[in-house]
């Protein structure tokens, strides 16, 4: 246990995304993902541990094939500030000529996404996709990185909540909440 505190950042924070509206958005990239794949197959990748909320609601809402697997790889570690990448699972599955599709919870500065993306195609992905839940619009993400399906966009602040974090805390939150 560490001595944050959780219950008074939960109070001071705002709903910037209530439950409602990211069903909604996970609605919505289910079916630009599933015409963009058409009937293709992919292999399912959601990045731990931010990602895992959207990505089982989004894996339940697409009609096509997925193979499922995942990556862990993480710049946080618990802390608010990133550092360098730190590979805890790389995926199982060749990824040799296949369609890879990243679920990650947000893309912010990109530099995580950006890591996870290079691997899988020098591991052989004919191209890799990306949904993230949410994206920050602010000019910091790092060239080269680019998410192809959105759920919704979060004001450059910190936000946690619905897979993000807050010190570890309030992943499985309904919603989305910005300090």
């Amino acid at each position: 246990m560490n001595d944050i505190d959780y219950p008074t950042a939960l109070q001071r924070a705002d709903l910037i995304h209530d439950n409602a509206t990211l069903v909604a958005a996970i609605d919505r990239v289910a079916h630009e993902i599933d015409a963009h794949l058409g009937d293709e197959d992919a292999i399912f990748l959601p990045v731990m541990q931010g990602g895992l909320v959207f990505a089982g609601q989004l894996a339940t809402r697409i009609r096509a094939t997925l193979e499922f697997d995942y990556v862990h790889a993480t710049r946080y570690r618990g802390s608010t500030q990133g550092g360098g990448l730190v590979w805890l699972r790389q995926p199982a599955l060749l990824l040799g000529g296949r369609t890879v599709l990243l679920a990650d919870d947000i893309l912010d500065e990109g530099t995580t996404l950006r890591g996870i993306r290079d691997f899988c195609l020098e591991q052989g992905a004919r191209r890799v996709l990306i949904a993230v839940l949410c994206e920050k619009r602010h000019g910091r993400t790092v060239p080269g990185i680019a998410a192809d399906f959105v759920g919704v966009e979060v004001p450059d602040r910190y936000v946690f909540g619905f897979g993000m974090d807050y010190h570890e805390h309030g992943r499985n939150l309904p919603g989305i909440y910005a300090l």
